[in-house]
C-alpha cells in the first residue's frame, strides 16, 4: 500500500508512482502488526455442572381453593394496561413536540452542507476538478486566472498519462482531441487512450516558460516541461490547445517536439 504525503490518500496499486489527485510521488506505508485478540473463556459449560438448589414440593391446591387469589389479580392486570397506555401516549405527545426540531435542525444542517459544497464563480481552481460545475458558466476572461486553470490541468494531465489512468484523461481530453505524433501523423482521442502505457521511469517533472493567447472561448498554452528520472533529464517543448465547453477548459491538441535525454549534472 502507498500513501500520498500531501492529501494523506492511500492507494492499493502497486503500480501507481504518483497521487492521481495532486502528482505527489507516492510513499510506501509498512503493514501494521495484527492485534491479539483474546477471547475470553465460555463459563456456560460450568453451569451445566452447578446442581441447583433443592425446592421442596408444592402443596397440593385443589381446583376452585384458590379462588381468592385469583379475584385479586385483576387489579394488576388492570394497571399494567394502564402504565402501557400511558406510556404509549407520552411517547407519542414527545414525538409531536420534538419530531419537528429535529427536522427542522436536519434541514438547517443540509442547507449548511449545500452551501459548503456549492462552486463560486470567483474560484481559482481548475474546473475540471470541480464536482458541481455549472455547465452554463461563462467563459473565464482573467488572464491570470486562466493560467492558473490551465497549469493545474497540464499537471493533472501528466499525472495521467504516468499513470496511463484512462479515466482521469477521458475527462481532461475533448471528444474531437487529436495529437501529433513523432512521425507527423494526428491520433485521435480514442487511439490515444488505447495506446497509452504507464511510465515507472519518471520521478518529477516541472513545467517552465509558460505562454498563455486567450481568444474567446479558446486558449493555447506553450512552454517546456522537463521530466526527471534519477540523474537524467528531458525537456519537451509543447503546445497544448483548449477550449471552454461544458463550464469546464477541455484539451482539443497538443504538439510536442521531443528534447534530447542528458545529464542533470551538466545544468
Amino acid at each position: 500500500m502507498k500513501r500520498c504525503s500531501t492529501c494523506n490518500r492511500t492507494f492499493t496499486d502497486p503500480n501507481l508512482r504518483f497521487c492521481i489527485e495532486d502528482g505527489t510521488p507516492l510513499t510506501d506505508l509498512e503493514p501494521d502488526d495484527d492485534a491479539t485478540v483474546i477471547t475470553p473463556r465460555d463459563t456456560q459449560e460450568n453451569n451445566w455442572n452447578t446442581a441447583a438448589a433443592y425446592q421442596p414440593p408444592r402443596s397440593y391446591v385443589a381446583p376452585g381453593g384458590d379462588v381468592r387469589k385469583r379475584r385479586r389479580a385483576w387489579p394488576w392486570i388492570v394497571g399494567l394496561a394502564g402504565a402501557f397506555i400511558l406510556g404509549i401516549l407520552a411517547i407519542g405527545i414527545v414525538a409531536l413536540v420534538v419530531a419537528p426540531r429535529v427536522a427542522q435542525r436536519v434541514e438547517q444542517a443540509q442547507r449548511e452542507v449545500n452551501r459548503e459544497i456549492a462552486p463560486t464563480t470567483n474560484s481559482n481552481t481548475n474546473s475540471n476538478t470541480n464536482a458541481t460545475e455549472n455547465v452554463d458558466a461563462p467563459v473565464p476572461t482573467d488572464h491570470e486566472q486562466v493560467l492558473t486553470q490551465l497549469k493545474d490541468i497540464e499537471n493533472e494531465w501528466t499525472v495521467a498519462n504516468l499513470n496511463a489512468d484512462k479515466k482521469k484523461l477521458d475527462r481532461i481530453l475533448a471528444d474531437d482531441f487529436v495529437v501529433k505524433d513523432d512521425n507527423g501523423q494526428l491520433i485521435s482521442k480514442a487511439d490515444y487512450l488505447r495506446t497509452i502505457q504507464r511510465d515507472t521511469q519518471t520521478e518529477k517533472w516541472e513545467f517552465n516558460d509558460l505562454n498563455l493567447k486567450l481568444t474567446g472561448d479558446r486558449a493555447a498554452l506553450s512552454g517546456t516541461i522537463t521530466y526527471i528520472s534519477g540523474d537524467q533529464r528531458v525537456v519537451d517543448q509543447f503546445t497544448d490547445k483548449f477550449v471552454w465547453r461544458d463550464g469546464r477548459w477541455q484539451a482539443t491538441g497538443s504538439e510536442v517536439k521531443r528534447g534530447e535525454q542528458d545529464n542533470v549534472d551538466n545544468h
